[in-house]
């Protein structure tokens, strides 16, 4: 590992919101940071106007946010390398460009977006589908390397629109080491002379991504496994330039949950789940769903994004932010696509669910799902349906009868359960509870063994009556304890009024 401090970096594009692949790759900058004493920075790469989305800028730094992802250094956030928006350091860019054009590693291109199309015309007539402006083709195009000295200069005081492209040298084996992947070898003479600079006089994002790696002391490079094939031009930039490349890291895809290709923004709600971290609302007003207004609480959306081609070595699977902090290594980052579970997913988010306190649940379900109940009372009813539940609004939603009545009957129990003899049944275990002066769940389930060991009967006979009369449902946590938690005067009132309304539908 290089000596010199750890400085990373999370460069997204403001040109939609972030998909959880994004979300990914700022959390291992983020991880690989915080187990090096490094520091973590947001670089908005805006270079490219034409796909400026307005609001995505906003919904990326808020996203991050929510999951807790920090940065030291950002927009909005300040820092001694900023600022960290492209388009607001436009002005640097063009005397790095120029300079490499002095040095020989780069020319002024003249050619027009028309002149360019009618050469890859042409090339399709003649059997080359894939036509570059390249090391051998650049001699026939129209750039400074080709017009004499004069024409070149007289076409910049003109202002005549041109291009700086890299000067890519011929059949030159470039050479770098991807920790992840190992060595990469790339021949410069599959490497294309890419745009750096723009008639419209922003950079591409080729140039401005390595300018700024540079200014800003990037010491890590980890990014997403598209960006490998530009590895090798980055790396060639870097020589140009006569710097030091950082280290690259090139993390594994993120797949579909069958395996079939790249898990994408477009597969989104069509495959049933969220692709992106928080609700997104396009400029037509077609929505996209986030895990955060799912239900999904963040640490359980990071700690399965983790695991999408990490893991620790170990059996353990859950893991609070601070411990993917001391366990996270880039040797342990896997070649291979991770394929998305949205099972295991949802699993993730029972295991820390379930972590989260009761009175810190219930404090959430006020704040953020409007629950209305008293929080001593609702941190009761979290006691009884935490375990049972998958988001905090399944505790609302599937507890309701702990706060109202039942006012419908689980058909299949009835259908089950409910047998001629059930009324009288449930008419003397009535009477046990009556009189019954102690209602704790272990008075209530005392006197219900005492009362089945007395009629002979078993658990099934009798409990799952019991829920129905008082919950309306077939299943549910303790029924000692929801009997402890309605009270005697509920209780008594509920298996009453069930009791009725179950024979009036026989």
């Amino acid at each position: 590992m290089s000596e010199k401090p750890v400085r990373v970096r999370f460069a997204p594009s403001p040109t939609g919101p972030l998909h959880m692949g994004g979300v990914r790759t700022a959390l291992y900058n983020y991880l690989f940071a915080k187990k090096n004493n490094g520091t973590f920075l947001i670089r908005v790469e805006d270079t490219d106007q034409t796909r400026f989305v307005p609001g995505a800028q906003d919904y990326i730094m808020d996203a991050l946010h929510w999951c807790g992802i920090i940065p030291t250094e950002g927009p909005g956030i300040g820092g001694e390398y900023g600022p960290y928006v492209q388009s607001e350091r436009k002005e640097m860019y063009r005397p790095y460009a120029e300079g490499l054009v002095e040095n020989d590693k780069a020319y002024y291109a003249f050619d027009t977006p028309e002149e360019l199309e009618a050469v890859r015309e042409q090339a399709k007539t003649m059997g080359m589908p894939n036509w570059q402006y390249n090391s051998v083709t650049r001699m026939s195009m129209k750039n400074s390397l080709t017009l004499p000295a004069d024409e070149v200069k007289r076409k910049l005081e003109n202002g005549d629109p041109y291009v700086i492209r890299i000067k890519m040298p011929r059949n030159h084996d470039v050479r770098f080491e991807d920790m992840i992947r190992g060595w990469v070898t790339v021949n410069t003479n599959n490497l294309d002379d890419k745009v750096l600079f723009k008639s419209d006089g922003m950079p591409t994002y080729h140039l401005a991504n390595i300018v700024d790696d540079y200014l800003m002391k990037i010491s890590h490079v980890i990014r997403g496994e598209e960006w490998l094939p530009s590895a090798p031009m980055h790396v060639m930039l870097y020589e140009a330039f006569g710097w030091e490349a950082p280290r690259f890291a090139h993390l594994p895809l993120l797949l579909r949950p069958d395996g079939n290709g790249k898990l994408s923004k477009r597969d989104g709600d069509r495959l049933g789940f969220p692709v992106f971290p928080c609700d997104w609302t396009t400029a037509e007003g077609e929505l996209y769903s986030g895990y955060r207004e799912k239900g999904y609480l963040p640490q359980a959306f990071v700690n399965m994004l983790a695991f999408l081609g990490w893991n620790p070595g170990t059996t353990q699977e859950i893991f609070s932010m601070k411990e993917l902090e001391e366990s996270f290594t880039l040797e342990r980052v896997s070649k291979a696509g991770a394929k998305f579970d949205p099972e295991k997913t949802k699993w993730f988010q029972q295991q820390h669910l379930r972590a989260v306190s009761d009175e810190d649940l219930a404090q959430l379900l006020i704040d953020q799902y409007g629950a209305t109940t008293d929080k001593a009372r609702l941190t009761k009813i979290v006691h009884l349906m935490k375990e049972r539940a998958t988001f905090p609004q399944d505790i609302l939603t599937e507890g309701a009868y702990l706060l109202e009545r039942p006012a419908v009957y689980d058909e299949q129990t009835v259908s089950k359960k409910w047998k001629e003899d059930a009324p009288a049944l449930m008419g003397e275990w009535l009477q046990q509870l009556e009189t019954l002066s102690d209602y704790s769940a272990v008075s209530v389930e005392a006197a219900f063994k005492s009362f089945i060991a007395e009629k002979n009967l078993g658990i099934g006979a009798v409990l799952p009556l019991f829920r129905l009369l008082l919950t309306g449902q077939g299943a549910g946590p303790s029924m000692f304890e929801i009997t402890e938690f309605l009270g005697k005067e509920e209780a008594i009132e509920r298996m009453k009024i069930g009791s009725s309304a179950i024979e009036a539908l026989k």
